[in-house]
Parts: C-alpha cells; structure tokens; sequence
C-alpha cells in the first residue's frame, strides 16, 4: 500500500503542533503550583503624639477699642459774641473750668436794674408794713407789696442766671478735646463751644457673640492688652440686653481706671474674657489643618492606624500650644507627615517620644 508524502507530511505536522501545546500547558501547570513572591508596597510614615482631654479654663478672646465714658459738645446757652476762650484745646480741665465766654452786653444792665427794683420793692414794704402798723395802711395793701417784692427777687435771679449763660463751663472734669469756637464767633442758642471727654474711667468696648452670652455677665473680671502695649485689668459694667440687628452680637463695656488720664480713646484692645471650665486638648499649633471643604481641625489615627479628621474650635492659647475642642477622649494626633495623608489612609505610625528617643541614641 502506497502513502501519499502530503499526508504523512501534514501529520507529522499536527502531531508536533499538539506536543508543543502539551508541553507549554504542562509549564504553566507546574507554575501555577509554585507561588510567586512580589514585594508589598511600603505603607505612608507619620509620627503621632498622644494627647488627653484635660479640664482648662474657658477664655474668650475678643478684639474691640478703647471710648470714652462721656464726650459731651459744650454748647452756648444764649445769643452772644464770643469774646474769650481761656482753655487751650488738649487740656485736662477740672469740673467748672471756663471754656468759653461770650460778650456780657446789655445783661449787667439788666441786672442792676433788677437789683434797683428789688431794692425799691424791698424798702416801699418795710414802709407800708411800719403803716400797717399803725393802722394807717390795710393789710392788702402790705400783702400786695410782698407779692411785688416777690417778683424783683425772681427778676434778679432771672437776670444773674441770663449773666451767667455767657460763661461756657466744663460739666464734668475731662480732656478738653476740641475747641469749635473762635473769639468773634457769634453763638446762637444751643451752637458748640467745644467737645469735652471724659476718660476716667475709661472703656473698652467689644461684641458678645450669641453663644458667649451666657458665660460672660456684669462684674466679670477682663484682662486687656492694648495697642500701645498697656496691659490692665478692667470688669464689665455693661451687656446690652437686645442684640444688634445686623451683627446679632451684644455691645459690652469693659470699666478700667485712668486717673491720669494718660490711656486714650479709639486704641485697638485685645480683651479676654474668663468664661468657666471646659473640657479641652492641648495641641501644637503645627498640627492644624484644613479638610477639603476648607474646614479646621486636626487629623489623629484610628487603632488601627487610619487616618481620621476631628473638625475643632480653638478655645485659648498659650506658649505650649492651642487649647481645641472636638478630639475625642485620648486622641494620636499627628504631628508630623499630616500634610501628605488624606482621610482613610491606612498608615505606619511611629509614636513621637520614640522617635526622639531614637535621635538621640
């Protein structure tokens, strides 16, 4: 029997073609067995710090001005000339000093004239009441002149009081601030000599939040820290009982003494405030970050070193660090590496005593 080469060919063919598949098939068998090792990915390094909740007293900073207790514009009383202004503006003056003083004119006039007849009245009822006497004269007659006599008395008070008007005079001891008149200026009724403050006691004045309304009230102690870098002690005398329509925030005077009036108005004063106990964790001021809605707060781990983000509010400072609320209990913040974790990172965490312990080995 005769083969066809074409055939045998072709089989031959096949026949490798299906060892070869045999034999890379056996391979991968043998591969799948035998487990291939690949190096894990290295997990993001932080360094944490553990901090405790801790009961620290409540301050409110609050940011606001100095004003004066009165300012008051001293104001003409009468029609007149003004003819002196013996006060240089900038002064301290006392309680009663002469700030200005406007022509007298015809007043003295009518002053003398009021004594003539007030002493005429006086003497017409020392004659009638000697008649009186006597029966010569009625008792009506002597109860009209005492009525007349009455009246001359009301007009030399009248005429001493109108006098008197020319003389611009501090109400109150103060600071003569500014003088708005001149010699030769014509007052009318009720036109200003001069602004006059009062700046002892002086205040400081700030806004009370809704929320820190309670905790504060009159009397409270207040420590203030001006511009100028006074530092003083004051209480507050004043919380205004309805808050302001466009702030929501209530106006509150703070009282400190000035008695030499050397502390001025409109001075920038940083105020706080002691408002009780609360609970709270110190933190280095480093550690405060924003999450991705542009809120504060500070991210600390999880127990099982992920990363979480605590939104805080910051109660007080001081030289060690911020006191924050809003961390749980016993919190690992980190404190360094913060920046470079996001939520949810599962991180290795080295603990900050250990890491100092081991830069200084």
């Amino acid at each position: 029997m005769k083969f066809n080469a074409s055939y045998v060919i072709a089989g031959l063919a096949v026949l490798i073609i299906g060892l070869w598949f045999w034999a890379n098939s056996s391979s991968d068998n043998e591969g799948a067995k035998t487990p291939i090792h690949s190096e894990q990915k290295a997990l993001p390094k932080v360094v944490y710090r553990t901090v405790d909740i801790q009961s620290h007293e409540n301050r409110y900073r609050l940011y606001g001005r100095t004003e004066a207790n009165r300012e008051v514009s001293v104001k003409a009383e009468t029609a007149g000339i003004i003819a002196r202004t013996p006060t240089r503006e900038g002064s301290r003056v006392a309680k009663g000093q002469l700030l200005c003083q406007q022509d007298v004119d015809a007043r003295q006039a009518m002053l003398d004239q009021a004594k003539a007849a007030l002493a005429s009245a006086e003497f017409d009822l020392r004659s009638t009441q000697t008649l009186v006497d006597k029966g010569y004269r009625s008792k009506i007659q002597l109860a009209n002149l005492r009525a007349q006599l009455d009246g001359a008395r009301a007009a030399v008070k009248s005429a001493e009081i109108e006098l008197d008007n020319v003389n611009m005079r501090a109400p109150f001891g103060g600071m003569y601030e500014r003088q708005l008149a001149e010699v030769g200026d014509f007052l009318a009724p009720g036109q200003p000599c001069g602004l006059l403050l009062e700046l002892n006691p002086l205040l400081v004045v700030v806004d009370l939040s809704e929320s820190q309304l309670a905790a504060v009230s009159k009397d409270s102690p207040a420590e203030i820290k001006l511009a100028t870098g006074e530092e003083l002690i004051g209480k507050v005398r004043f919380i205004e009982a309805r808050a302001n329509n466009m702030t929501r925030t209530f106006r509150t005077e703070i009282e400190i003494p000035n008695h030499k009036m050397q502390l001025r108005a409109g001075i920038t004063s940083t105020v706080t405030l002691k408002a009780g106990e609360i609970d709270a964790h110190l933190v280095p001021g480093r550690v405060m970050s924003l999450n991705e809605n542009g809120e504060v707060g500070v991210r600390y781990l999880s127990d099982e070193n992920v990363v979480q983000f605590a939104l805080t509010t910051t109660v007080d400072e001081s030289d060690n660090g911020l006191w924050v609320t809003g961390l749980p209990g016993t919190a690992r913040i980190i404190v360094q590496g913060q920046d470079f974790v996001s939520v949810g990172t599962k991180v290795e965490a080295v603990s900050e005593a250990s890491q100092l312990s081991m830069s200084a080995n």
